[in-house]
């Protein structure tokens, strides 16, 4: 007997019987597997995804960055300069002195704050 899909359909029944949607099951492999993002024009123009990276921003990144990037403890950020891949791996892996934030945020909170670094309403 093969025990890995056995494994699957019981983990998918624990997600299920907890209320959580097949969906979900998607979403925490793929987010467990640290699969780089796509970053589509349409996410990044998306307000959804922006104002879910700006209230991260406001949160925990404005505290070392300052409110618009400077002044701030870090470096002052060239957002233009810039690919939104590069932001996702700087907030998930870290640099220098800024820690990763991998293990705070999951995958698509990190995909937002980059999507909101990228946008208009990032100014630096």
């Amino acid at each position: 007997m093969n025990i890995k899909p056995l494994a699957a359909l019981l983990a998918a029944g624990l997600f299920a019987a907890a209320g959580a949607s097949v969906g979900s099951v998607a979403a925490v492999a793929q987010d467990s597997a640290e699969k780089p993002p796509e970053f589509t024009e349409a996410y990044l123009n998306d307000p959804a995804n922006i104002a879910a990276g700006e209230e991260i921003w406001a949160e925990q990144c404005r505290s070392c960055h300052g409110r618009a990037s400077y002044p701030g403890k870090a470096p002052k950020l060239k957002p233009r300069r810039y690919t939104a891949e590069f932001v996702f791996d700087r907030v998930t892996d870290g640099f220098r002195k800024m820690p990763p934030w991998k293990d705070v945020y999951d995958w698509a909170e990190r995909k937002s704050v980059a999507a909101y670094v990228k946008s208009r309403r990032f100014s630096p």
